[in-house]
């Protein structure tokens, strides 16, 4: 079974930096794009970055210049690292990727079960 894993969640105030990762399991044949959503209370979830097999980006207009997603797939491993962090940023962190199972011909959409930033004084 292929599982997604994040970590480096916490409290942190506001100014300060946090570096999220997830690492992905399992028998797994290729990972395609990968992404970091967020939710936070009585909001929809949104997109904050994303990164492609390749190493192309995007990032969500209220987080440019602050975030910065990264992956290694020697290690089959997204991270996002957050600086200057504020209070909005506050939400549970998804991590999303596209991974084709060994001996699949096909990629499947995997989350993992988050991971809670809270950004307060």
């Amino acid at each position: 079974q292929v599982q997604l894993v994040e970590s480096g969640g916490g409290l942190v105030q506001p100014g300060g930096s946090l570096r999220l990762s997830c690492a992905a399991s399992g028998s797994i044949f290729a990972i395609n794009a990968m992404g970091w959503y967020r939710q936070a209370p009585g909001k929809e979830r949104e997109l904050v970055a994303s990164i492609t097999s390749s190493g192309s980006t995007r990032y969500a207009d209220s987080v440019k210049g602050r975030f910065t997603i990264s992956r290694d797939n020697a290690v089959n491993t997204v991270t996002l690292q957050m600086n200057s962090l504020k209070p909005e940023d506050t939400a549970v962190y998804y991590c999303n990727a596209g991974i084709r199972e060994t001996y699949s011909t096909t990629y499947m959409n995997y989350w993992g079960k988050g991971t809670l930033v809270t950004v307060s004084s």
